[in-house]
């Protein structure tokens, strides 16, 4: 494309009201990671590229440079992800989903492993029958992508192999401590062996492997609560996505 238009498939993270007719859109594209466009006139009731330009929608995209954002011109849907508007446990997942990778990219080009990471995790919570070790799965992914990629083996005070035994995880330091380094050591958490086993298995395994596991409710609710500790750290912010998630489950259970 010339540098004056841009063809590209992106998945709609967010959008806002701009003016009183266009949205401000925040997208992951697969060919320029993420960039801010302008949907001019989608607001009112005529408007051809509205229904295309949804939060997680996967869209097909013509863009033209304005003066200061890229202009959608063309829109049209590749997948809709209808299933994640129909449910609302998985709006919380696909909601977390997007929210974990606004928050950990930049405008910084082309990220092609996560644009295809964000949608096998979207199609996964769509269709999955319990989405828990997609969302898990692409947690683990995503901390590899963007380099922050925790150490499990080793200990990362003293450098010693882990034992089979219930251990601790630095967020600050970006792994697992040994009992006598970890206790009382700040910013961390108590972590049993197989937590963290289940944690290696993923991140050594393929998404088809990884699915093989079988997590008790106890593993499951460790593993989401010490994952989100580390993400809250290295992002030095709450994430909103989590409490809503907490919500919705409350009521499925009530």
């Amino acid at each position: 494309m010339s540098e004056h238009t841009l063809r590209v498939e992106a998945v709609v993270l967010r959008h806002t009201d701009w003016g009183e007719a266009d949205r401000l859109l925040s997208l992951f594209t697969r060919e320029a990671g993420k960039l801010r466009s302008v949907a001019k006139g989608v607001r009112r009731l005529r408007s051809r590229k509205a229904g295309h330009l949804e939060p997680f929608t996967r869209v097909a995209l013509m863009l033209a440079r304005g003066r200061d954002l890229w202009i959608v011109t063309q829109a049209e849907t590749v997948d809709a992800y209808l299933p994640l508007r129909e449910d609302l446990l998985r709006t919380g997942y696909a909601s977390y989903v997007i929210e974990l990778l606004d928050r950990f990219t930049y405008e910084e080009g082309e990220n092609r492993p996560l644009y295809s990471l964000l949608i096998d995790t979207l199609g996964r919570v769509a269709l999955e029958p319990d989405p828990f070790l997609s969302v898990r799965y692409y947690e683990i992914r995503l901390l590899d992508i963007v380099g922050f990629r925790p150490n499990l083996y080793y200990c990362v005070q003293c450098g010693k192999e882990i034992k089979p035994q219930d251990q601790f995880f630095s967020a600050e330091k970006g792994g697992v401590l040994c009992p006598k380094c970890g206790t009382n050591a700040p910013a961390t958490r108590p972590v049993s062996m197989l937590t963290l086993k289940y944690m290696r298995y993923f991140q050594r395994s393929s998404y088809a492997a990884a699915c093989r596991a079988q997590l008790s409710p106890a593993v499951q609710a460790e593993m989401e609560s010490l994952l989100q500790f580390f993400m809250t750290y290295l992002l030095e912010r709450g994430l909103n996505s989590p409490a809503f998630l907490r919500e919705v489950r409350g009521k499925t259970h009530s």
